[in-house]
């Protein structure tokens, strides 16, 4: 594996390393991650270590309208995937028919997610940060593995990388945060809207 498979005693400079050899993120970009990390376990970046559960941490880095997980009000283990979640994102891609996600299919099921977990959560929160990282995560998606449903199948579901996978992202520094943001996290997140679907959502509870 790319870490410990047991998740556990994970150095950060170790990650931040695997991070940038494996899906080729820019280095500043992968030493941010694993600094927030940190910060937010409250530990040294250089000198500690963290188990992978830990950053379970409910709005840290995880939280609620997750495209893959419940919210933690209806799944505390955030390592517990939610198939149908997945499924569904997979299902929303338009490019090249439905071969791959683009940044208008994750802004669509993203405005569907929140507006369900919205109506659904009665402890819903989610700032303005928790949404432009949530939409950074959807960019990553469409940046480093190219918003590919068949490797993205193999990734989210079986929580492996595909035989002989390798980043999308081809430029010798790798995929910076400043490229990331403004050609694809931004407008991802420009193009949310949750009033498209909340009336959807609404009928839909009222039918259970």
């Amino acid at each position: 594996g790319i870490i410990a498979r047991s998740g556990r005693g994970i150095k950060f400079t170790d990650v931040n390393e695997k991070i940038n050899l494996t899906y080729n993120f820019g280095p500043s970009f992968c030493s941010y991650t694993t600094h927030y990390a940190a910060f937010m376990l409250k530990r040294s970046h250089s000198k500690d270590t963290f188990d992978l559960e830990e950053i379970d941490l409910h709005n840290g880095i995880e939280h609620d309208a997750s495209l893959t997980r419940l919210d933690t009000e209806f799944q505390p283990k955030q390592a517990e995937k939610h198939v149908p979640y997945i499924e569904e994102l997979l299902s929303f891609a338009t490019g090249d028919n439905g071969s791959y996600l683009q940044i208008k299919d994750m802004s669509r099921i993203l405005s569907k997610r929140r507006a369900e977990s919205k109506a659904n959560n009665p402890n819903y929160s989610q700032a303005f940060s928790h949404k432009v990282f949530g939409s950074a995560n959807s960019a990553s998606m469409l940046r480093i593995f190219g918003g590919r449903t068949d490797d993205l199948r193999t990734i989210l579901l079986e929580e492996r990388l595909p035989e002989g996978w390798e980043s999308r992202v081809r430029e010798p520094y790798g995929l910076t945060m400043l490229a990331l943001n403004t050609r694809t996290t931004l407008p991802l997140e420009w193009g949310v809207d949750e009033s498209k679907w909340a009336v959807k959502v609404k009928q839909d509870n009222e039918q259970v």
